[in-house]
């Protein structure tokens, strides 16, 4: 019988504990910035739900997390619309947010300030 060199290999790999993939969520949680006056409110969306908070209308497509025994990271794509006076609207951001790090991609507007706090509800994963 031939000698299969990349058994070892294989049975190694299969060692290692397995990475598991990000957590999905139900619902993304937001902190919202109100420059006139100061105030700072908080704030969740269930997922494709849309907010309007003033001029902006908010939609969460999907918030992850990793789970429990690794590094925290969430993370949920989030598209922002502002209206104008015409009653039209504009996207103003379409991407992902990071709740560890919000400076990086909250949305900067000169009168609100939006970014990720966290997510919650999490989705049944099969194997649980």
């Amino acid at each position: 019988m031939p000698r299969l060199p990349f058994i070892p290999l294989i049975l190694a790999l299969a060692a290692l504990p397995a990475l598991a993939g990000p957590q999905e969520n139900r619902v993304a949680r937001f902190a919202w910035l109100d420059k006139i006056t100061g105030d700072i409110s908080r704030f969740a969306l269930r997922l494709n739900e849309t907010k309007r908070l003033g001029h902006l209308s908010i939609t969460v497509r999907a918030c992850h997390t990793r789970p429990p025994t690794e590094k925290p990271k969430t993370m949920a794509f989030v598209e922002i619309d502002e209206h104008g006076i015409d009653g039209g609207a504009s996207r103003i951001f379409s991407g992902w947010m990071n709740a560890e790090s919000p400076g990086l991609n909250a949305l900067e507007h000169p009168i609100h300030d939006v970014w990720l706090t966290g997510c919650a509800e999490p989705l049944e994963t099969h194997g649980q």
